[in-house]
């Protein structure tokens, strides 16, 4: 799932994802991303369950280069762009899954800690910092 401090997932392109067009519509992109969030807490924080979600969304954009066919086997690659005191960015490319010269998309996030309870912004917890370094990119 890691190499080279890329975090990668496959994705599969479901016959919902498309538009009259039969590619993938612009906004199943930013589910892609999301999917990618979940792996990713799922395998470095070890959240299984959404309230142990310690962020959350503050920002996101997606840079469109190709469309993505039905048949065309994608995978996400992500990383961390940077850790701040209270946020922290994700990279994220869309790819051919057997040529990853082969880009889709482009795209970045931020994420704010955030404590639900509170209703309020938090540090970045230190072990968090230490988890998403792994897979920070400059």
């Amino acid at each position: 799932m890691s190499k080279n401090n890329i975090f990668e997932i496959d994705i599969e392109v479901r016959f919902r994802d498309l538009d009259a067009l039969s590619h993938v519509n612009n906004a199943v992109y930013f589910t892609y991303f999301e999917e990618g969030r979940k792996n990713f807490s799922k395998a470095i924080f070890q959240v299984s369950d959404p309230s142990g979600f310690t962020f959350i969304l503050a920002y996101i954009q997606c840079d469109y280069l190709m469309p993505v066919k039905f048949d065309d086997h994608i995978k996400l690659q992500m990383w961390v762009q940077n850790i701040g005191t209270k946020s922290f960015g994700f990279g994220y490319m869309i790819v051919d899954a057997s040529d990853t010269s082969v880009v889709y998309a482009t795209g970045e996030s931020v994420q704010v800690c955030y404590n639900y309870a509170e209703n309020k912004s938090i540090e970045v917890p230190v072990s968090m910092k230490k988890k998403l370094s792994a897979y920070l990119r400059r």
